[in-house]
C-alpha cells in the first residue's frame, strides 16, 4: 500500500517499520511523497520540493511537491466531472462504502500510527489515539441514512405539498495541520464524500503520510476515481483552492494567521467556508476538587502529545487553596519521558520542527523576563540517540499575568502557564476575557459549581472534570469565539449541514387527476 506513494524501506511491511533502524538514516536518494489524482499516485512534475523531515533525527525522509497549476487543475477537473455520476449515487450505496472504509482503517491501524510517528513524532499510541478520533467520525458517516434526511409536509394547501432535500455542494475543499495527520482529513473527506460531494484534500507538507494511507484505503472501499483526489503545497497551493470557481466550499484546521485568510479569501470569493484556528484552553481546579485525579489529568493534558493540540490544556487556574497542589503538579511532569515516540515508554515526543522548538523556547524565556516563575524547565532536554531532534520537556511557568506575552500566545509545546485567583468569579472572568473560545475544564466536586461554570462561561466546548472535552462525533466540534470562523462547526449534524444544500420542492397533484391502476401483489424492493 505505501509504496504507491511514499517509497521507505520495507514499505509493505509498514506496521513493522519501527524493527528497521534504517529509517533514522538519511537516504542517499529521499523519497517523494505523490499527488493522488483520477484513482492513481502521481509522480509530480514540479521543480519546487519541500523537504519532510523525521522530527525525532531531523533527517529528510522524503520531499513533498509544490504542485503545478496543471497539476492542481487536474485535480480538480477530475472532481468537477465524478461529481456528476457520484451524487447521483444511492445513499445506501455511499454508506457501504463507508461501512468498508471504517474497515479497512481498523485493519490498518498500526501502519497508520507508525507513519504518523514516523513523519509527525508523536507517540506510538497517541498516534493510535489520532486515528481512532478520526475512525469514529467514519463510524458515524455509516448514520448517513439518517443523518441526511430531509424534512416534509403534507397538505400544505389544497393538493399541495412540501419537501425539503439535503442535496450535495459540488467539489469542496480540505487543508488540514501537521498535529492531527489522520482525525483531521477524517473529520473532512468522508463527510464530503458521504454526502455525495466530491473533495480536493491538501495535507499538511509536514506529514503527509497518513493522509495519503486514508486516501488509498477509501479508494479500496470502493471510491470511484476523481471522487476524492490530493494536491500537495503550500502558499501557492491555499490560494488556488481559495480562488478557484468550482470549489465551493472549504473546511480548514490550523494556525490563526492562515484561517483568517483562508476565511476571507474564500469567502471573498463565495465560498461557503469553516476555519478552526488558535486556542488557548484553561483549566479551572477548585479546591474541592478530587486532588489525586484532577493532577493526573492536568499532566496528560497539558504535556501529551508534546502539547501540540489546539485542545491542550495549556493554562491552569488554580482557585484559593488548590494553588497548594502546585509543587506536587511539578513532581508529576518530572516524572515525564520525553523520548522518540517509537520507542515504549514514551510521554513526550519530538516538536514538528527546529521551527516550532525554537518559537516554544522563545516564549518561555519571554515568560520568564515578564517575571513568571519557571518551575520546571524542559528546555535544555537531551535525548540519547536523538540529540538532533526537536525535544523539549514538561515546562512550567507559574504565577503568569494575562499582560505576558506566555499567557497571551498559544505556545503550542509541551508548556504549562500556571494562574493563582481567589474565587470562580475570578476563573470564570479571566477565561471570558480571552479572546479564545475552543475549550475549557473545570475539576470539582460540586455540582452547583459544576452548573454554574458551565452556564457562565464563553467557552464553546467545556469539560466537568474532563481536561479535553473534545465531543464524540454524534455531536459536532464546536469551538467558538476566536478560535472559529464560519456558521457551521465539524462533523455530527453541523458537519452534515456543512456540505450540503437545502432544496425545497412544492408540488401540487390534483386529486381529480388521479387514474386508477393495477394493485401490485409483489413484495417492493427498494435498492
Amino acid at each position: 500500500m505505501a509504496t504507491a506513494f511514499l517509497r521507505i524501506p520495507q514499505a509493505s511491511k509498514l506496521g513493522m517499520v519501527w524493527a528497521s533502524p534504517r529509517l533514522f538514516a538519511a537516504y542517499s536518494t529521499p523519497a517523494t511523497t505523490k499527488l493522488f489524482i483520477n484513482g492513481k499516485f502521481v509522480e509530480s512534475k514540479t521543480k519546487d520540493w519541500i523537504p519532510l523531515m523525521n522530527p525525532a533525527t531531523n533527517e529528510v525522509i522524503s520531499r513533498v511537491p509544490k504542485a503545478t497549476r496543471e497539476e492542481m487543475d487536474a485535480a480538480v477537473n477530475g472532481c468537477v466531472e465524478a461529481f456528476k455520476t457520484w451524487s447521483q449515487t444511492t445513499v445506501l450505496h455511499r454508506q457501504g462504502i463507508m461501512f468498508r472504509f471504517q474497515h479497512l482503517i481498523k485493519e490498518n491501524i498500526d501502519k497508520l500510527a507508525a507513519n504518523i510517528t514516523l513523519e509527525q513524532g508523536k507517540t506510538i499510541e497517541d498516534a493510535k489515539g489520532d486515528v481512532m478520533r478520526g475512525l469514529q467520525v467514519v463510524e458515524h458517516c455509516c448514520s448517513i441514512t439518517s443523518l441526511q434526511l430531509g424534512e416534509t409536509m403534507a397538505g400544505i394547501a389544497k393538493d399541495m405539498d412540501c419537501h425539503s432535500y439535503r442535496m450535495p455542494l459540488g467539489v469542496t475543499a480540505g487543508i488540514t495541520p501537521f498535529n492531527f495527520p489522520a482525525m483531521i482529513p477524517l473529520w473532512m473527506f468522508p463527510m464530503a464524500l458521504v454526502c455525495g460531494n466530491t473533495t480536493v484534500m491538501k495535507p499538511s507538507e509536514r506529514d503527509p503520510g497518513a493522509c495519503m494511507m486514508l486516501i488509498d484505503l477509501a479508494k479500496k472501499a470502493g471510491v470511484p476515481d476523481g471522487v476524492v483526489n490530493v494536491i500537495h503545497g503550500a502558499h501557492d497551493a491555499v490560494d488556488f483552492i481559495c480562488d478557484h470557481p468550482a470549489i465551493r466550499a472549504i473546511s480548514f484546521v490550523g494556525s490563526d494567521v492562515a484561517g483568517k485568510y483562508i476565511y476571507e479569501r474564500g469567502s471573498r470569493n463565495g465560498k461557503r467556508v469553516q476555519s478552526n484556528m488558535g486556542a488557548k484552553n484553561h483549566g479551572v481546579i477548585m479546591p474541592d476538587a478530587n486532588k489525586d485525579n484532577t493532577l493526573t489529568q492536568l499532566v496528560g493534558a497539558a504535556f501529551g502529545a508534546a502539547g501540540q493540540r489546539c485542545m491542550a490544556l495549556s493554562t491552569a487556574v488554580f482557585v484559593g487553596e488548590a494553588r497548594k497542589w502546585i509543587p506536587e503538579l511539578v513532581e508529576r511532569a518530572k516524572k515525564l519521558k520525553v523520548n522518540a515516540g517509537h520507542l515504549p515508554g514514551t510521554d513526550i515526543g519530538p516538536l514538528i520542527s527546529p521551527e516550532s522548538k525554537k518559537r516554544v523556547l522563545e516564549i518561555v524565556q519571554s515568560g520568564v523576563d515578564e517575571g513568571a516563575q519557571l518551575l520546571l524547565d524542559g528546555r535544555k532536554v537531551k535525548v540519547a540517540g536523538f540529540e538532533k531532534g526537536n525535544f523539549v520537556g514538561p515546562t512550567i511557568l507559574n504565577k503568569v499575568k494575562t499582560s505576558m506575552r506566555c499567557y497571551k500566545d498559544e505556545i503550542f509545546g509541551p508548556v504549562l502557564v500556571s494562574i493563582e485567583v481567589d474565587s470562580l468569579e475570578e476563573a470564570i472572568k479571566l477565561i471570558n476575557k480571552n479572546p479564545y473560545g475552543n475549550g475549557t475544564a473545570i475539576f470539582t466536586t460540586n455540582g452547583a459549581t459544576a452548573r454554574r461554570f458551565t452556564q457562565d462561561i464563553d467557552v464553546g466546548q467545556v469539560g466537568v472534570n474532563v481536561p479535553i472535552p473534545v465531543p464524540l462525533p454524534m455531536f459536532s466540534f464546536t469551538g467558538s469565539r476566536g478560535s472559529f470562523m464560519g456558521d457551521t462547526n465539524f462533523y455530527g449534524k453541523m458537519g452534515i449541514n456543512f456540505y450540503t444544500q437545502l432544496k425545497t420542492v412544492t408540488s401540487q397533484w390534483r386529486s381529480e387527476d388521479a387514474t386508477p391502476i393495477k394493485s401490485a401483489t409483489n413484495m417492493p424492493v427498494m435498492q
